[in-house]
């Protein structure tokens, strides 16, 4: 059984995992600092939940967004990236900051990651340059919360917007590399900007001066 959201209230919050009650059954699962840090005992919450099954273990890793919990499986492809390094980085980095950083080459912002080198990051940044992000695990971010459930999903995170940008741009016939890029560029001087403003900015830093 893969479990994929969990909706109930907190229990408990400890150093690095978090018990949920749903309906009666606790539920502990692995979450990073700043997660934790929003989580408080008795208040309602829905967690998007990891499962990984080993022949010894099942063990669950909470998120507050799908897409958070998309990229930490997209990272353990990369050889030598674990659980807890894949925490680590999206404890350091939000998915769109992520996105930025290896569009852009910029090993020194995925070693703000505790545990994670300059070598492990010069081989994450190569292993994704020009792959398109990982999506939901129907095809999409952005499954709402109900009223008066802790969440900080939206109906299209930054780096939904990002992957959505790059997207069109490959649609446009540019390569995922210089998609990417432009993308990454263009969000530096648009924080916030949504989908449109995005591939409108990112034309621009792929048109030549």
């Amino acid at each position: 059984m893969i479990i994929g959201r969990l909706r109930g209230e907190v229990a408990a919050v400890g150093a690095d995992t978090v018990l949920i009650d749903v309906n009666g059954v606790g539920y502990v699962a692995h979450a990073g600092s700043r997660l934790l840090s929003r989580l408080d005992p008795g208040q309602r919450a829905e967690l998007h939940i990891e499962t990984k099954i080993t022949e010894n273990s099942i063990t669950l890793y909470a998120f507050e967004t799908d897409e958070a919990r998309a990229w930490f499986a997209r990272l353990q492809d990369v050889p030598g990236v674990g659980g807890k390094a894949a925490m680590a980085l999206l404890d350091a980095l939000t998915p769109g900051d992520l996105m930025d950083a290896i569009a852009l080459g910029d090993v020194a912002s995925v070693t703000r990651a505790k545990g994670v080198g300059k070598k492990l990051a010069e081989r994450i940044v190569g292993e994704l340059a020009g792959k398109a992000p990982p999506m939901g695990r129907f095809g999409s971010f952005g499954v709402k919360a109900a009223p008066g459930i802790a969440s900080a999903a939206s109906a299209t995170p930054a780096g939904g917007a990002r992957a959505e940008a790059i997207s069109a741009l490959q649609n446009l016939g540019y390569g995922p590399t210089d998609a990417a890029r432009a993308v990454a560029a263009a969000a530096k001087i648009n924080e916030g900007a949504d989908t449109a403003a995005l591939i409108k900015a990112a034309l621009k830093e792929l048109m030549p001066s």
